[in-house]
């Protein structure tokens, strides 16, 4: 999922037509032609031109886990044992191969990974934190925290032009 990190050349047409698919990426051609005043073609065009570019790096409906059935959402803290780069590399791999991982950012600051969950219950964690933390290995300490609202979960982009 990883884009090239060169910044791709957008004009308006472009961040008009990123702003409509990133709110409702099933927005039909001719609707988004008619709302920012280009041809259904050139909208064709310019979105094959995104999504080649790396610009839309998916198109996928967002479930609501509510609607799922109990979901319990994690935030997690981990700290590593060893900072050696082939440790936290395959660290990298553990989390990103964990399908009850949503989201992970290996960051600056006291921890060196944020990690966000979705899992069934508590039990479910804790058997996780068994395998992915504890047998894996270079995990010298987690903290955990435990979602008691979701007041926001979005991974929109903003699109300002400076």
């Amino acid at each position: 999922m990883a884009a090239e990190n060169r910044p791709v050349e957008l004009d308006n047409f472009d961040l008009k037509i990123l702003a409509i698919v990133q709110r409702d990426n099933q927005t039909p051609h001719r609707e988004i032609g008619d709302e920012i005043g280009l041809s259904v073609p050139s909208v064709a065009r310019r979105l094959q031109k995104l999504r080649s570019a790396g610009v839309i790096a998916a198109d996928r409906s967002v479930l609501n886990p509510d609607a799922l059935g109990s979901r319990v959402t994690i935030i997690t803290h981990v700290s590593a044992e060893s900072e050696a780069i082939e440790l936290l590399d395959e660290m990298k791999a553990r989390f990103e191969a964990c399908e009850l991982v949503q989201q992970c950012y290996y960051v600056t600051g006291d921890v060196d990974f944020v990690l966000i969950f979705c899992t069934r219950d508590m039990a479910e964690y804790t058997a996780l934190t068994r395998t992915l933390f504890f047998a894996e290995g270079n995990v010298r300490s987690f903290r955990t925290f435990v979602a008691m609202e979701r007041v926001k979960a979005t991974l929109d982009v903003p699109l300002v032009r400076e």
